[in-house]
């Protein structure tokens, strides 16, 4: 989920060429109900925005697992050894 608008989007599938859909959220509804959407300080200032965080979710619709404050680099392989156990 981005707060990213459908151009912003469409402009970012493209150019990584991903075969899933995108999900944005301008408004920040389900942003603000996941407890993502946050106050964060970037160079001194403060300001809200997105915590970056991955949650899985099971086909019935319930949350498996999170991972809060999420890193980039290296965290593809703690996801896919959740989707795994």
């Amino acid at each position: 989920m981005s707060g990213d608008t459908v151009e912003q989007l469409k402009k970012f599938y493209d150019k990584y060429k991903l075969n899933f859909p995108l999900a944005g959220d301008t408004a920040h509804q389900t942003l603000k109900a996941y407890g993502v959407w946050q106050a964060k300080t970037m160079y001194g200032q403060k300001k809200m925005g997105i915590m970056r965080s991955t949650y899985i979710i099971d086909a019935e619709g319930k949350i498996k697992q999170v991972f809060p404050k999420v890193r980039v680099e290296g965290h593809i392989k703690e996801v896919l050894a959740a989707l795994r156990s």
